[in-house]
C-alpha cells in the first residue's frame, strides 16, 4: 500500500460508515421516531401516576400518538413509525379499557417485544437473519446478501442475535414487573427502557455493518443490465439497417 492509497481507503470507510448511518436512521426512524415511540406511554404514566384515571391516561395517550401522525402529514413525512405508534397505543387502549385494568395498557406492547426478540433469534438460525431483510431494501441490496455477500449476512446474523438478546432481556425484566408491581411502577421501568437499549441496538448494528462488506446494489445492476440491452438491442437494429442498405445497394447494380 502506497501513501497514496490509504487516503483513499479511508475516504471510502468513512463513506461506508456515513452511508450505514443513514440507512439505521432512515429505518429506525432517528430522534423523532424516538419521541414518538416514548411520548405516548411517558402521557400514560404520568397522568395515571397523579390521578389514577385509567379513561384519562389512555384518551391522553391515544390522542397524542394521533397527533403525531398529524404532524408528520402537515410537514408531508414518513408516517410509518407514527402510525406503528397509533397502532399500539390503540391496541394498549382498547386492551386496558375491556379488561378494567391499567397495567394491560402495556400488555400488548410487552408482547410484540416478545415477538419481535424471539423473531429475530429464530430468522437468523434458520439462515435469514431478519435485520437483513429489514435493511436490505434500504441498502438497496434486496436479498443480495444471502447468496452473493457472506460477510454482509454474517453482520446482519450479529446484528440480528444483538437486538434479539437485547429486547428478550429487556422482557426478562418486565414480564415479572407486569406481575409483581403496580401500573405506575411498571409503567416509569417500562419508560425508562424504551430507549437506551434501543441505542444499544442500533449502535451494535452500526459497529457490525460498518466492518463488513459493502452492499451489492442490485437496482444499480438492473439498471446497467436494462441499459447494455438496450444498446445491443440499439447495436443489432443498426446492424440489420447496414445490412438492408447494402442488399438495396446490390439489387441496384445488379
Amino acid at each position: 500500500m502506497t501513501s497514496l492509497d490509504k487516503p483513499t481507503e479511508d475516504t471510502q470507510a468513512d463513506d461506508a460508515r456515513a452511508v450505514t448511518e443513514a440507512a439505521l436512521f432512515e429505518a429506525f426512524g432517528g430522534v423523532r421516531g424516538m419521541v414518538e415511540t416514548v411520548l405516548p406511554g411517558l402521557l400514560f404514566v404520568t397522568i395515571f401516576t397523579i390521578n389514577k384515571d385509567l379513561h384519562l391516561s389512555a384518551i391522553a395517550a391515544l390522542v397524542v400518538s394521533l397527533l403525531l401522525v398529524v404532524v408528520r402529514l402537515v410537514m408531508r413525512d414518513t408516517v410509518k413509525h407514527a402510525f406503528s405508534g397509533v397502532f399500539g397505543v390503540a391496541f394498549g387502549v382498547v386492551f386496558a379499557m375491556m379488561t378494567g385494568n391499567a397495567k394491560n395498557f402495556y400488555l400488548p406492547g410487552m408482547l410484540y417485544t416478545l415477538g419481535l426478540g424471539l423473531a429475530y433469534v429464530i430468522t437468523t438460525l434458520a439462515g435469514v437473519p431478519l435485520m437483513g431483510l429489514i435493511l436490505g431494501p434500504v441498502f438497496k441490496e434486496n436479498l443480495s446478501w444471502r447468496t452473493r455477500n457472506p460477510g454482509r449476512k454474517k453482520a446482519y446474523a450479529k446484528a440480528s442475535y444483538a437486538w434479539g438478546g437485547i429486547l428478550l432481556a429487556k422482557c426478562a425484566i418486565l414480564f415479572p414487573l407486569y406481575w409483581w408491581a403496580d401500573t405506575a411502577q411498571l409503567g416509569w421501568v417500562l419508560v425508562a427502557l424504551k430507549i437506551p437499549p434501543f441505542l444499544l441496538a442500533v449502535w451494535l448494528t452500526w459497529v457490525f455493518l460498518a466492518k463488513a462488506p459493502a452492499p451489492i446494489d442490485v437496482f444499480a445492476e438492473m439498471e446497467a443490465e436494462e441499459k447494455a440491452e438496450e444498446e445491443r438491442k440499439a447495436a443489432q437494429a443498426a446492424e440489420r439497417g447496414d445490412t438492408e442498405a447494402a442488399g438495396g445497394r446490390h439489387r441496384r447494380d445488379a
